[in-house]
């Protein structure tokens, strides 16, 4: 079953959930009932003649994931189901999830961000990821905007639109304004005056591909989504798109290989892109991180927050809203963690979230939200830094790089990590030091996205329960977890190395041993994102969240989206 996703606009926080509820269907034109569907097939031709034989009608061509999206009548989906070679998804509506939170103390539009993740100190070697273009798929964004318009030389920004809604290029106007801000975190070229001049984004000399898929109201389709996926792909060369934000998430209903979405988002991984996503904000519980943050290939992202005080890291700590891993399929997710509470970026004054929400308003043209949103957009920001140094990273090194040059929280009285990797990943971006990283192979070790697309293998992480202690541990390693986040501030220090995984080569859900309860850091050796292949053909965790719901790809149910409840942040 397609269901909704959610772009997560707060004041306080931002994050992307997934919200259902019942949607009408529609009429064919003479009283007949119809609802919006998927078809895959092994091609999107043969997709689409399926779709015409049985009197249906073409809506989308999703040649990204080999599907199209269409209007059918019940009886015309049954057909479809009946043949071979077609997998049918219901399609379903994307809605924007709204948060509250607390004023913020400062008023001027000069951002922090930059520094705090050592951003800064490239642009002044001359690093601000000119030649690189990141595309930013979500409500569009404000173009005009003088620090979106012009790059860091204050020559005009290349930049590219495309409507996914609509299927044209060339508009990709923000009314909501969720998009705006994502953007002008990665990319705004703006020179603060005080305390010394410096610039409000994190990779000013981007160009941006700007994919609008979400309406004002932050709803959309996963189709529009996927079509927008689908431009990312057939654009990447001509327009040099190499890094790809997703700000946006929803609850996981099936396998991470099994959601269209996430397949198109590895198609788009295979063929060279950096996939950044946000790991959602539905924190700080275990196994919150939705999709499309839990495919295992991509860069995930987390939330921490510098209490405010960001010239002292002592009192930092990991936001309560920040997702937690790890995957019903046993990843640890987050990779890493970037600043997401109290961002201030630019929004126009007559975007809706603007509007509903002035009280969040620092500076004309600038306004602050919190979430896993920004997050993502700060690290798909340094990512750009990576590759104007490096442009011939491929995208798993560039993520193994990320991971290494990380700074893990360490609680300063104990000297052990404040958090797990399940928590923080190997801790916070830094991207001073992912640039002078020489590592390449410690990223994917064991995965091949080939295969994986195929249907020839699948893979599994590392995560294990220990039913004694209660507790998630690391494989190998015996780092334990048992759901509760630490509590004070921690100073994010030096990186800290991972560990492999293992295969499930018994079948048996649990894996016997004893987890360090101690707590102490992870030993070194190889990635700890490490896979291997789905031997058992049951899940690694008992009960699948989406079993007892009947949340399955291949089901008629058709949901429609609906705006969350607010949220309060810290």
């Amino acid at each position: 079953m397609l269901r909704n996703l959610t772009v997560i606009a707060c004041i306080g926080i931002l994050s992307f959930a997934l919200r259902t509820d019942e949607r009408p269907p529609q009429s064919d034109g003479e009283g007949t009932a119809t609802v919006s569907v998927i078809i895959r097939s092994t091609d999107t031709t043969i997709a689409a003649g399926h779709v015409r034989e049985v009197g249906g009608s073409v809506t989308h061509e999703l040649a990204i994931i080999d599907a199209v999206a269409a209007r059918l009548t019940a009886e015309q989906v049954a057909t479809l189901r009946s043949r071979d070679l077609l997998s049918v998804h219901a399609d379903a509506t994307v809605g924007i999830v709204s948060c509250d939170g607390d004023d913020h103390e400062d008023d001027l539009p000069f951002t922090e961000f930059p520094a705090l993740v050592a951003a800064d100190e490239l642009h002044a070697q001359g690093v601000d990821g000119s030649g690189i273009t990141v595309a930013v798929l979500d409500t569009g964004a404000w173009s005009k905007y003088r620090g979106l318009r012009r790059d860091a030389t204050g020559a005009p920004r290349p930049i590219y639109k495309y409507n996914a809604i609509t299927d044209r290029e060339g508009k990709a106007k923000d009314r909501n304004g969720h998009g705006t801000h994502v953007a002008s975190v990665i990319a705004n070229s703006d020179l603060s005056d005080e305390p010394v001049p410096r610039f409000n984004g994190i990779a000013p000399g981007v160009g941006l591909a700007l994919i609008k898929a979400f309406k004002a109201d932050g709803s959309g389709t996963y189709a529009d989504v996927i079509r927008g996926l689908d431009w990312v792909l057939a654009n990447k060369d001509a327009h040099g798109i190499r890094v790809l934000n997703l700000s946006f998430s929803a609850a996981p209903q099936s396998y991470y290989w099994d959601d269209p979405l996430n397949q198109a988002v590895m198609r788009l991984w295979q063929a060279g892109v950096v996939v950044v996503t946000a790991a959602g904000n539905g924190g700080p519980d275990p196994m919150t991180v939705e999709v499309p943050g839990n495919i295992p290939y991509v860069v995930t992202v987390g939330a921490m927050s510098d209490a405010s005080t960001p010239g002292d890291s002592s009192d930092d700590f990991l936001a309560t809203f920040s997702a937690t891993g790890p995957t019903v399929e046993g990843f640890v997710k987050p990779e890493i963690v970037a600043p997401g509470r109290f961002i201030t970026a630019v929004m126009k004054d007559n975007h809706q979230i603007a509007m509903a929400h002035p009280e969040a308003v620092v500076e004309p043209h600038y306004f602050t939200m919190s979430g896993t949103s920004q997050a993502a957009a700060m690290v798909s920001g340094v990512a750009a830094l990576m590759l104007d140094a490096d442009p011939w990273l491929t995208p798993d090194e560039v993520k193994c790089r990320l991971m290494d040059a990380a700074r893990a929280a360490v609680d300063s009285t104990t000297g052990l990590l404040a958090y797990g990797p399940l928590q923080q990943g190997t801790g916070l971006v830094d991207a001073l030091a992912a640039v002078g990283s020489s590592e390449l192979t410690c990223a994917n070790q064991g995965l091949d996205i080939d295969y994986d697309l195929a249907g020839v293998e699948h893979y599994s992480g590392p995560v294990r329960w220990d039913a004694a202690s209660e507790s998630f541990y690391v494989e190998q390693v015996g780092y334990s977890w048992d759901g509760v986040l630490a509590e004070g501030g921690f100073a994010w220090t030096g990186a800290s190395p991972w560990v492999s995984g293992s295969p499930w080569i018994s079948g048996s859900p649990w894996i016997s041993g004893s987890p360090w309860i101690s707590g102490s850091p992870w030993i070194s050796g190889s990635p700890w994102i490490s896979g291997s292949p789905w031997i058992s053909g049951s899940p690694w965790i008992s009960g699948i969240p989406w079993e007892d719901e009947s949340y399955v790809w291949s089901s008629g149910l058709v949901e429609s989206a609906k705006i969350g409840s607010w949220i309060v942040q810290e």
